[in-house]
């Protein structure tokens, strides 16, 4: 695409070898995410705005998931063995979602993040109350 793209309507998807492949993303996109086998290799980078907490978990079995929140503070939460772990981030703090670690977000103050994330096999449920 050789014209400007707002990022949180037009993922990137940086297939493994050369390339980066724009994708229009509407609002099913994870809801049937599962189903695009044409995201099994590679990357795919997306910009999220966080206004509430997410009424989701999610997981991505593929590969590790990177977080950067570029504004606001939202408490990410990993579902591990033994409980729930809290990474407290604020805007300028990334972190690293395991591979396999179902997650979802708390949001104290809205703001913006870019994922990048290993999309083969991502799979969502409803959040844990």
């Amino acid at each position: 695409m050789t014209t400007p793209f707002e990022l949180d309507t037009t993922y990137v998807h940086l297939p493994d070898g050369p390339g980066a492949l724009p994708l229009e993303v509407g609002p099913d996109f994870w809801a049937t995410i599962d189903a695009r086998t044409d995201l099994d290799d590679g990357r795919l980078v997306a910009l999220f705005h966080y206004d509430r907490d997410w009424p989701t978990s999610e997981v991505h079995p593929a590969g590790d998931e990177i977080v950067y929140l570029l504004s606001g503070r939202v408490d990410l939460v990993l579902e591990e063995e033994g409980g729930a772990r809290v990474i407290e981030m604020r805007g300028g703090t990334a972190a690293i979602v395991p591979r396999g670690v179902w997650h979802t977000a708390r949001v104290h103050e809205p703001g913006d993040a870019l994922h990048i994330t290993r999309g083969a096999g991502t799979q969502n449920r409803p959040a844990p109350s």
